[in-house]
């Protein structure tokens, strides 16, 4: 696949090194399961054989050392898993040993392993589509059969099921991003969705809170999501961003009653411009940017202004999709200014779903909804690692506190300004 990369080294979906980094990871998370996978199915396969103790002959010994691959996406490092196998060849008297296929005991740089990894990326955990892919790479004895395959995409599920289920006391989100994302994978129904909510910690840093499939619309889909957060522990945060899909808002008004809104720049800006002509788009967008782009919520008032002075009379529904929502498009005024670009938009899910796009359209589905699902959750994980803390993260904590803000600046205490 190739990519468009602009002068400063980025891509039109972030930093091409970041790209390289999620895909390594990936590589690296896909390899290790993969190995553990062909692992317990070997040990699966020889339960029955047992020694005159009835102590099983093949059993787990641990890992082995570290040791660097290099593959096509790059070098990484493998901890492969150790067998125990006290069965003895009748023919040569020898202890048999577990090899596996997949990463031989030698194998440092293996065109056949770099091969494999991207298809194990992005072919989706179907094993209708999976082995015959691989067949043709490593042969029918590579250890990846249907029933390894199978049971990998069990263990992922698995994980998914544990995430969505995990305690959330102590997680303190302070702002969160919410958006339902459509993917070429097969949901439950077909005009399903995933619907995400990252959040930022009191520590700066970004997380995964929740993922589930449900209907970007609805809102009893969003508030049965918000509700199982709150059950687990989550507080509600100070600020949420999301666009103008009804449905969240409204469940979130159910379930968090006392978080703010603040409503997606980047979805707002193209309601707008589908409501008005191309010859007024130009001019329209400047006109938007200097609404978010500007010094102050006090500036950026004047700027919502100017527009509808400007297009108010032409094209009137164009001006109402801003004027009739501006405290929700303005809320990220009132927090910090370090924080303006990160609350504007819901860019943070949308650049990380964007990667996920690329790996899921090469494929008709993922053999069933909770597979397309739990692929979907291991591809977000292997892109958390690399997400970067908000700006200036120990203001965040501030905003926890109830920490007021005036032109993005901390307004101090009144005794404390006196003293």
């Amino acid at each position: 696949m190739l990519s468009v990369v602009n002068a400063d080294g980025t891509t039109p979906n972030g930093s091409l090194i970041d790209e390289i980094e999620i895909v390594r990871e990936g590589a690296r998370r896909m390899l290790a399961a993969a190995l553990e996978a062909e692992v317990n199915a070997y040990i699966d396969e020889l339960a029955d054989q047992r020694d005159e103790g009835g102590r099983r002959l093949v059993v787990r010994n641990g890992y082995h050392q570290p040791r660097k691959v290099t593959t096509a996406a790059g070098t990484v490092e493998v901890k492969a898993p150790r067998v125990n196998d006290r069965r003895v060849d009748e023919t040569t008297g020898e202890r048999k040993r577990y090899s596996s296929a997949i990463l031989p005991p030698w194998c440092r740089k293996s065109p056949k392993i770099s091969e494999v990894l991207p298809l194990l990326y992005l072919h989706g955990l179907s094993s209708g589509d999976f082995v015959p892919a691989l067949e043709q790479f490593l042969g029918s004895s590579a250890g990846l059969s249907p029933a390894t395959v199978t049971r990998l995409t069990a263990q992922w599920q698995a994980d998914h099921k544990a995430f969505g289920e995990r305690d959330l006391i102590g997680s303190d989100y302070v702002y969160v991003w919410s958006d339902g994302i459509h993917l070429r994978i097969r949901l439950a129904e077909a005009k399903s969705c995933v619907l995400v909510v990252m959040g930022v910690r009191a520590d700066g840093t970004k997380e995964l809170i929740a993922m589930a499939d449900g209907y970007r619309e609805s809102a009893e889909s969003w508030a049965d999501l918000l509700r199982d957060a709150a059950r687990r522990g989550m507080n509600a945060p100070v600020l949420a961003v999301g666009d103008g899909a009804l449905g969240f808002w409204k469940a979130l008004m159910e379930v968090f009653p006392d978080t703010r809104h603040q409503r997606c720049w980047v979805h707002k800006t193209a309601n707008v411009l589908n409501a008005l002509p191309k010859s007024a788009q130009p001019g329209a967008r400047k006109a938007l940017q200097d609404m978010y782009n500007a010094e102050d919520r006090e500036h950026a008032v004047t700027a919502v202004a100017a527009f509808d002075k400007m297009y108010g009379v032409k094209w009137p529904k164009a001006v109402k999709k801003i004027t009739d929502d501006v405290d929700e498009l303005l809320a990220f005024y009132d927090f910090p200014a370090e924080h303006w670009v990160h609350l504007r938009t819901t860019n943070p899910i949308e650049s990380t779903f964007a990667t996920v796009r690329l790996r899921t359209k090469v494929t008709k589905g993922a053999g069933s909804a909770a597979a397309a699902l739990a692929m979907v959750f291991k591809l977000v994980e292997s892109a958390q690692a690399r997400w970067r803390a908000v700006n200036a993260p120990h203001l965040v904590a501030r905003v926890r506190a109830g920490a007021r803000f005036e032109r993005g600046h901390l307004v101090e205490r009144a005794e404390a300004v006196a003293a």
